[in-house]
């Protein structure tokens, strides 16, 4: 356990930081969520918006350091190739 008080207070930010994140990432996970069950359904216009919502959430998660820069971009360009191909 922490003994110093420097240390304690790394500990309660640390602590109120990964609540931050996580609801950042479960929210992240829920909009491509949506992305993947119109995909499923085979609804283009459906996938159409929740893309179109899904991908400044992931940009967002980026730039918050939530998600790797690289990581997110590869997301978004495999649901984009995704959602294309639907109306192909």
């Amino acid at each position: 356990m922490a003994n110093t008080s420097s240390a304690k207070k790394a500990v309660r930010k640390i602590a109120s930081r990964t609540a931050v994140n996580k609801s950042r990432r479960s929210r992240v996970r829920n909009f491509v969520r949506k992305v993947e069950e119109a995909l499923a359904s085979g609804d283009k216009a459906a996938a159409e918006t929740a893309f179109k919502a899904a991908q400044p959430e992931l940009m967002r998660a980026a730039t918050k350091g939530v998600l790797h820069r690289n990581t997110a971009s590869r997301k978004v360009s495999r649901l984009a190739q995704r959602v294309k191909s639907l109306g192909a």
